[in-house]
């Protein structure tokens, strides 16, 4: 038990680490190339298996695929870099040992799951005066990653296969993206079960023809929440307004949910405790109450629970991905 508190606490760490601003900077972003995804050691899961040969998820032959990217986690205020490198032994240990457990296997039975490792930007590239110097080149070869492992995919894996995308953070970001240059207004779209865009700002007009999904059934548009303690507001609140925001319990337009319908958190002790929280949406947030679950202690003192965007509700997405899934196989039947 010692060993599994010392594990939980180090996921507190490594995602409070990721929300903190970060000041120092290299004066010039390096040029680095595309990365090739033809090589397998650039993939952290492909087709449902991660570079050490371990099966994710259940199902043992998806009618989906999943493609999902990560969360920053290039944080290190003493670290000037501007991208991290595709073979930094730190952060793609933590993608295959805090982020494909805690977050991306929660869509891992509803679809063949592929979880490319990318030159991420570092955190503060989407601060200013970060952003305009240097940050925004950061953001596009970050992307550049992004979207060369999806053609990737798209050229050698999917063969007309129904397409879950699924992000957080810095990935749901770069996910925005490729809806937008990929789906929206495009023949793809056929293919789109659903985005999950968790974790950053979506707006109603950021794409022509995807709209938000509001019903646990429907296909073809996207899902999107930033998650913040009950009660408590941000200090940037005003950057959350007029963002969609789904309610990754109920998946309909209620502005609200109770405990009893709340599937479940999955925790540090890799149990998962449902019915142990509700939820409220207000302008662009989700208010989520303190968690029912084993020594909440810990989180007492959090208010803001963008780390757990995911974790908080690993069972309702769960089981969304997979409902979504069997809707589109019937609808295309």
């Amino acid at each position: 038990m010692r060993m599994l508190r010392i594990a939980f606490l180090g996921i507190v760490l490594l995602f409070i680490s990721s929300c903190k601003v970060q000041y120092r900077s290299s004066s010039v972003v390096p040029r680095i190339k595309t990365t090739t995804y033809a090589m397998p050691q650039h993939w952290a899961v492909f087709a449902g298996t991660t570079i050490d040969g371990k099966k994710v998820g259940t199902t043992t032959a998806p009618d989906a695929d999943v493609f999902y990217i990560y969360p920053t986690l290039l944080t290190n205020k003493k670290d000037a870099r501007w991208n991290a490198s595709i073979t930094d032994p730190d952060i793609n240990a933590d993608v295959l040992k805090w982020i494909v457990p805690y977050q991306a296997a929660a869509w891992a039975d509803a679809g063949r799951l592929f979880v490319p490792y990318y030159q991420q930007n570092h955190y503060r590239a989407f601060f200013e005066p970060h952003r305009n110097q240097g940050g925004l080149k950061a953001q596009q070869l970050a992307y550049e990653d992004v979207k060369a492992a999806f053609e990737y995919y798209l050229k050698h894996e999917n063969k007309g296969r129904p397409i879950i995308l699924a992000g957080h953070s810095q990935g749901a970001f770069h996910l925005k993206k490729i809806l937008q240059d990929y789906f929206d207004q495009t023949q793809l779209q056929r293919q789109l079960v659903a985005a999950y865009l968790i974790g950053t700002r979506v707006l109603i007009d950021d794409f022509k023809s995807i709209k938000p999904l509001t019903s646990p059934e429907e296909t073809g548009g996207y899902v999107s929440w930033n998650s913040y303690k009950k009660g408590k507001y941000p200090k940037y609140f005003a950057w959350y307004s007029n963002a969609v925001t789904t309610n990754p319990i109920t998946w309909n337009d209620s502005k609200t949910s109770s405990f009893s319908q709340h599937k479940g958190v999955l925790y540090y002790d890799n149990a998962i405790y449902g019915n142990s929280l509700e939820v409220e949406v207000i302008d662009g947030m989700l208010w989520v109450s303190l968690p029912k679950v084993p020594k909440r202690f810990w989180m007492s003192f959090i208010k803001d629970y963008h780390r757990f965007d995911v974790s908080l509700f690993w069972e309702d997405i769960r089981i969304n991905a997979l409902k979504r899934v069997a809707q589109f196989k019937q609808d295309k039947n």
